[in-house]
């Protein structure tokens, strides 16, 4: 729901780095953890980094200039990763979608794994 929330803002110009992330981070943590659970659906990863290469691009240029959207020529990119990544949910098991996003997390902000 938080990723069609996003991409909805996306598409009604009320776009901005915050709803960027939450739409960034939602479909890489499901990307990382069928990779992980080596999914068997052949097309989830690839239809996945179609849609984080998309969203890199849309980051630069919204690093770049302050202003964050999606293209209308970005929007299907986006939105089959979005479909791929609902698709997927189901079938990942909650702690390894948690502990695939603690991860991801620290991963982006370079700290430790505490154990």
């Amino acid at each position: 729901m938080d990723m069609h929330m996003a991409y909805q803002a996306a598409c009604v110009g009320q776009f901005n780095v915050d709803a960027f992330s939450r739409l960034a981070a939602a479909i890489s943590v499901v990307r990382s953890a069928l990779e992980q659970h080596q999914t068997r659906n052949p097309l989830a990863i690839v239809t996945l980094d179609a849609a984080i290469d998309t969203l890199q691009a849309v980051r630069k240029k919204g690093d770049e200039t302050g202003v964050w959207e999606i293209s209308e020529s970005e929007r299907p990119s986006v939105l089959s990763g979005i479909d791929m990544a609902e698709a997927c949910i189901g079938t990942l098991d909650v702690a390894l979608l948690a502990h695939t996003a603690a991860r991801l997390l620290r991963d982006v902000c370079g700290e430790q794994e505490v154990r």
